[in-house]
């Protein structure tokens, strides 16, 4: 097995995987302004990617560009031999590794039995990495999951349980399904687990995930828990270049501008007709915050229809 997970230098950044927000184009911009060690595809249904009709259908989720490599592809679901097909048929497509969703809360995920519902069944969601390593033994398999469903007390077992089947990182969302994001991320819990996994003797690495918004941030957490990595969501909205190293300050207004222009004309060159400008119009709420006559700008940015609007409005901004 190719782990690439192995060759990279502590506390890896990772960038999270988020549903019509971190699509191809919105990496592209991370990618280019401030790209983490490792990148992730939005969440893809298992079952969709185990039929051609299906596979047709999610090829825009699927599209991906070297410069983000390498590049882990998210699968949800809880059928395993869907899984298992699924896996054979991202691996060929040239994904760095395979990541199972066991967090989403989402309550038609869960009604089929997959995301958060998998943290109810821990004997299905083995079952479904070990598919998963069947029909892709050369990539490494992680997992992305919560510190419990309704209750923090499930978290031991829980872990001690994705432990057993030698999963090659486990990132966890450090509060529990019930809790989705409405209260702060818990990081005893991130701790702990570098404990457990420290006493099983395992390889796994752990990951940290949840309110954490730049590399700064991530490195003192990584540091006083002992966590081998930290996954960034929410802090890449509006922001692809909080993880730079070159940038030593916040960029300009105008340069943010610039930077949502060229998000906006690459969304529409990757998708054409595929898919609708609304979903671009989720970015703009975030570019577009915490200076002076924001609110004003927004407005007239959910007012556009496409890149040759959204520029004539960024060049009214003086």
């Amino acid at each position: 097995m190719k782990n690439f997970w192995l060759k990279l230098r502590k506390p890896i950044f990772v960038q999270a995987p988020m549903d019509d927000v971190t699509d191809a184009p919105f990496r592209a911009m991370i990618a280019k302004y401030g790209k983490p060690d490792v990148m992730w595809t939005e969440f893809i249904s298992a079952d969709g990617l185990a039929n051609p009709v299906g596979q047709k259908a999610l090829e825009r989720k699927l599209i991906f560009s070297k410069k983000e490599k390498p590049i882990v592809v998210q699968l949800f679901g809880s059928n395993p031999d869907n899984f298992k097909v699924a896996s054979e048929y991202v691996a060929k497509l040239g994904f760095d590794g395979i990541d199972i969703n066991m967090g989403c809360p989402d309550r038609k995920v869960e009604k089929n039995g997959g995301g958060s519902a998998l943290i109810k069944n821990p004997k299905l969601a083995k079952e479904i990495i070990l598919k998963v390593k069947e029909g892709a033994p050369n990539l490494p398999v992680s997992i992305k999951t919560r510190i419990g469903y309704k209750s923090e007390k499930e978290f031991n077992k829980w872990l001690e349980e994705l432990l057993l089947v030698n999963p090659a990182v486990i990132t966890l969302h450090l509060r529990t399904r019930n809790e989705m994001s409405k209260v702060p991320a818990i990081y005893d819990f991130l701790k702990q687990a570098v404990q457990i996994r420290n006493k099983f003797k395992s390889q796994t690495l752990i990951i940290g995930n949840g309110d954490i918004l730049n590399r700064k941030q991530g490195e003192k957490i990584a540091k006083e828990t002992g966590a081998d990595g930290i996954m960034i969501g929410r802090g890449f909205f509006g922001k692809p270049w909080i993880l730079s190293k070159r940038l030593k300050e916040e960029p300009t207004l105008k340069k943010k501008l610039q930077i949502l222009l060229e998000h906006t004309k690459l969304f529409e060159k990757t998708f054409k007709a595929k898919n609708r400008f609304s979903v671009m119009k989720k970015h703009f709420k975030s570019y577009c915050s915490g200076f002076d006559r924001a609110k004003e700008l927004r407005i007239k940015l959910m007012e556009t229809e496409n890149s040759d609007e959204v520029r004539k409005v960024v060049n009214l901004v003086k």
